[in-house]
């Protein structure tokens, strides 16, 4: 799957890292449900690190489409909430297009 994080640029995350992107996507769900703004901060941040630790970048002169964006380390949480599907930002599934 290819993911962009705003600003930054994408990275390729292997199927096998989700259950865990997962997990931090409902801390940051959950975060954001309880209004708690630093704890929303904190979430957000913890998800886009591991996201960065286990993607492997793709190069800039790649040309592929994003199966998933991110937003950036710094965006409000309303601008989260409105990003937010009934699966959080990641879906439990991810699509296998981009491999």
């Amino acid at each position: 799957m290819i993911v962009r994080i705003m600003g930054e640029g994408q990275l390729r995350i292997a199927d096998e890292f989700f259950t865990e992107l997962n997990r931090l996507d409902d801390e940051l769900s959950e975060a954001i449900d309880s209004g708690d703004d630093e704890k929303f901060r904190a979430a957000l941040v913890t998800l886009l690190d591991e996201v960065r630790k286990v993607g492997t970048p793709v190069p800039d002169d790649e040309l592929v489409d994003s199966d998933l964006v991110l937003p950036y380390a710094e965006a409000h949480i309303d601008e989260v909430r409105e990003l937010l599907t009934e699966e959080g930002l990641i879906p439990a599934d991810p699509p296998t297009s981009a491999r």
